[in-house]
């Protein structure tokens, strides 16, 4: 029934003449619904809201106009080789839209990685593909938005590096810390795919679409790969995979704390996890206590497929000198601690009294200075003959 309806309208209305605030606000609700519905635990009511805006005409054109004129990467072709729609196609990839289509495989390019000599795979699935990962976006997104742990910033509406910056400095403002820095290796590349799909725990029809774009492969050339891991970098719906993969990291940090001697309130306050996708920082006070969360996140990653990066893993502090390194490089920002003090503006209070009479004197000074000027300034004025 629903389908139908979107046939006709996609037959009768021109993209020209949609009505974006309407559509964005119908979306907009399901959304604060779906979300509402997840932040109380009420996941039948979930997965019926979630049917109901995939289902969405109002969501179907929001996604095919996110992916053909909103995106950066909004020309670029998949396999098929199509780069750009017109506004009659756009009407058409609405009403093919459905969750019952199978992935085809990404088109692999290579890119710089900024300020290093090695490259990064980027998969670029079709417009097909990237408009119902848009559309599935839309339905996941606030479902996950209400159970994601508050340090997680990347690839999140709403939130920046600059707040995950904020949130370190929030958390060293008043301590010095020993700090772990750390990298997962590949992450985008090495997700286990059962693993993601267990802990996504959707509903079968759109479990099993997700599942046939993890495991659809790439074409590399004329030659199509095979994919058993990893979820492929340039696709719309991959780094919120990513985040519901390494979702449950700072819970486990937190929970490690209440372990330790003292106030467990206290000690999930005094150790922190500060993640951006897949760098993510481990603050506390004690070396030992971040020395064993690298233990536990190590071996928690391991669940997923995944591991951290030797090379790019090291502890630091904020203050003190660790092998010739203060402090750590976190999203393009420096961040260390530096000793500060108190500073006298002069030798004694006498001398700040007399230097204030003194100010108070050249103020006053001039101001009546200033006063005298500008009254005979206007007396000469008056007397002029006109």
């Amino acid at each position: 029934m629903n389908m139908s309806k979107t046939l006709i309208k996609t037959q009768t209305v021109e993209w020209k003449d949609l009505n974006w605030r309407k559509l964005e606000r119908v979306t907009f609700k399901l959304q604060k619904r779906i979300f509402q519905a997840s932040e109380r635990g009420d996941v039948k009511a979930v997965r019926k809201l979630q049917k109901t805006l995939i289902n969405s005409w109002s969501a179907k054109c929001i996604a095919v106009r996110r992916v053909t004129q909103d995106n950066q990467g909004k020309n670029t072709a998949g396999v098929d080789g199509i780069k750009t729609l017109n506004p009659k196609q756009r009407m058409k990839l609405v009403g093919k839209l459905k969750l019952t289509n199978k992935g085809k495989p990404t088109r692999r390019v290579q890119i710089p990685k900024p300020g290093s000599t090695e490259t990064r795979p980027l998969g670029i699935p079709t417009i097909n593909d990237r408009a119902l990962q848009a559309l599935v976006k839309l339905t996941l997104e606030p479902e996950w938005e209400a159970k994601f742990e508050p340090n997680s910033y990347g690839f999140r509406p709403g939130r920046s590096c600059h707040d995950a910056i904020e949130a370190i400095f929030n958390s060293i403002s008043k301590k010095e810390k020993y700090v772990l820095d750390a990298d997962i290796a590949k992450c985008f590349d090495r997700i286990n795919h059962k693993a993601l799909i267990d802990k996504l725990h959707t509903y079968p029809t759109l479990s099993r679409l997700i599942k046939s774009w993890l495991k659809a492969g790439y074409m590399e050339g004329k030659e199509l790969f095979h994919t058993n891991e990893g979820t492929p970098q340039g696709g719309v719906i991959s780094p919120l995979l990513a985040n519901i993969a390494l979702h449950g990291m700072e819970e486990r940090v937190k929970q490690y704390a209440e372990t330790l001697k003292g106030n467990k309130r206290n000690n999930r306050r005094s150790l922190n996890l500060i993640r951006y996708a897949d760098d993510f920082v481990i603050m506390h006070e004690d070396l030992n206590v971040v020395k064993k969360c690298q233990e536990i996140i190590a071996d928690w990653l391991g669940n997923m497929g995944l591991g951290l990066k030797p090379s790019k893993t090291k502890l630091t502090h904020t203050f003190k000198e660790i092998e010739g390194n203060t402090g750590f490089d976190f999203l393009g920002f420096h961040i260390q601690q530096h000793k500060v003090g108190n500073y006298r503006s002069s030798k004694s209070g006498k001398d700040t009294y007399d230097n204030l009479q003194l100010l108070h004197k050249h103020c006053h000074d001039t101001k009546t200075a200033s006063d005298g000027s500008l009254t005979k300034t206007v007396e000469n004025y008056d007397n002029q003959p006109f």
